[in-house]
Protein backbone atom coordinates (compact mmCIF):
# COMPACT_ATOMS: atom_id res chain seq x y z
CA UNK A 1 0.00 0.00 0.00
CA UNK A 2 3.17 2.55 0.66
CA UNK A 3 4.49 1.44 -2.66
CA UNK A 4 3.48 3.76 -5.07
CA UNK A 5 4.19 3.08 -9.06
CA UNK A 6 6.00 6.20 -11.10
CA UNK A 7 2.91 6.63 -12.70
CA UNK A 8 1.33 7.47 -9.47
CA UNK A 9 4.25 9.88 -8.11
CA UNK A 10 3.97 11.82 -10.97
CA UNK A 11 0.42 12.53 -11.31
CA UNK A 12 -0.05 13.18 -7.15
CA UNK A 13 3.30 15.57 -8.38
CA UNK A 14 0.76 17.36 -11.29
CA UNK A 15 -2.17 17.46 -8.70
CA UNK A 16 -0.21 19.79 -6.42
CA UNK A 17 1.50 21.94 -8.42
CA UNK A 18 -1.32 22.87 -10.64
CA UNK A 19 -0.39 22.08 -13.63
CA UNK A 20 -1.77 20.59 -16.56
CA UNK A 21 -0.69 18.82 -19.92
CA UNK A 22 0.17 20.43 -23.41
CA UNK A 23 -3.23 21.60 -24.87
CA UNK A 24 -3.20 21.35 -28.79
CA UNK A 25 -3.26 25.10 -30.52
CA UNK A 26 -4.74 25.28 -34.17
CA UNK A 27 -5.55 27.75 -36.66
CA UNK A 28 -8.29 28.16 -38.87
CA UNK A 29 -10.76 29.89 -40.72
CA UNK A 30 -14.62 30.43 -39.38
CA UNK A 31 -17.15 29.12 -41.53
CA UNK A 32 -20.43 29.94 -39.88
CA UNK A 33 -21.28 32.38 -36.65
CA UNK A 34 -24.83 32.07 -36.04
CA UNK A 35 -25.34 30.07 -33.43
CA UNK A 36 -24.72 32.05 -29.73
CA UNK A 37 -21.40 31.80 -28.44
CA UNK A 38 -20.51 29.38 -30.73
CA UNK A 39 -18.24 29.15 -34.12
CA UNK A 40 -17.68 26.48 -36.70
CA UNK A 41 -13.93 26.52 -37.73
CA UNK A 42 -12.20 24.65 -40.29
CA UNK A 43 -8.98 23.14 -39.69
CA UNK A 44 -7.01 22.31 -43.18
CA UNK A 45 -3.69 20.73 -43.16
CA UNK A 46 -1.67 18.92 -45.77
CA UNK A 47 -0.22 15.79 -45.74
CA UNK A 48 1.09 13.26 -48.30
CA UNK A 49 -0.64 10.40 -49.72
CA UNK A 50 0.33 7.24 -47.64
CA UNK A 51 1.20 4.88 -51.11
CA UNK A 52 1.87 7.95 -54.10
CA UNK A 53 3.13 10.90 -51.85
CA UNK A 54 0.87 13.89 -53.61
CA UNK A 55 0.12 16.73 -50.93
CA UNK A 56 -3.59 16.18 -50.55
CA UNK A 57 -5.72 18.58 -48.28
CA UNK A 58 -7.32 17.27 -44.94
CA UNK A 59 -10.18 19.90 -43.79
CA UNK A 60 -11.89 18.94 -40.61
CA UNK A 61 -14.53 21.02 -39.11
CA UNK A 62 -14.63 21.75 -35.16
CA UNK A 63 -16.98 23.92 -32.86
CA UNK A 64 -15.46 26.33 -30.50
CA UNK A 65 -16.38 28.31 -27.75
CA UNK A 66 -16.54 32.52 -28.65
CA UNK A 67 -17.34 34.05 -25.51
CA UNK A 68 -17.79 37.28 -26.44
CA UNK A 69 -19.72 36.52 -29.81
CA UNK A 70 -16.72 38.90 -31.49
CA UNK A 71 -15.72 36.53 -34.13
CA UNK A 72 -17.35 36.68 -37.73
CA UNK A 73 -17.21 34.59 -41.02
CA UNK A 74 -13.90 34.88 -43.01
CA UNK A 75 -12.06 35.76 -39.61
CA UNK A 76 -8.54 33.94 -39.26
CA UNK A 77 -8.59 32.38 -35.55
CA UNK A 78 -6.24 30.16 -32.92
CA UNK A 79 -8.48 28.28 -31.36
CA UNK A 80 -7.30 25.75 -28.19
CA UNK A 81 -8.69 22.49 -26.55
CA UNK A 82 -10.54 22.03 -23.64
CA UNK A 83 -13.22 20.41 -21.81
CA UNK A 84 -16.16 19.39 -23.46
CA UNK A 85 -18.75 22.58 -23.18
CA UNK A 86 -21.71 20.68 -24.88
CA UNK A 87 -22.31 17.84 -27.37
CA UNK A 88 -20.05 19.24 -29.93
CA UNK A 89 -18.28 21.93 -28.46
CA UNK A 90 -14.50 20.65 -27.16
CA UNK A 91 -12.26 23.94 -28.37
CA UNK A 92 -12.19 28.12 -27.37
CA UNK A 93 -11.58 30.56 -29.38
CA UNK A 94 -7.92 32.31 -27.92
CA UNK A 95 -7.62 35.14 -31.05
CA UNK A 96 -8.07 36.61 -33.93
CA UNK A 97 -5.23 36.39 -35.99
CA UNK A 98 -6.88 38.18 -39.01
CA UNK A 99 -10.26 39.99 -39.38
CA UNK A 100 -12.48 39.31 -42.66
CA UNK A 101 -12.24 42.51 -45.22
Amino acid sequence: MAEMTDSQQTAGVAETTGTRGSRKMRTGLVVSDKMDKTVVVTITRRVPHPVYGKMVTRTKRVKAHDEENSVKTGDTVRIMETRPLSKDKRWRVVEVIERAR
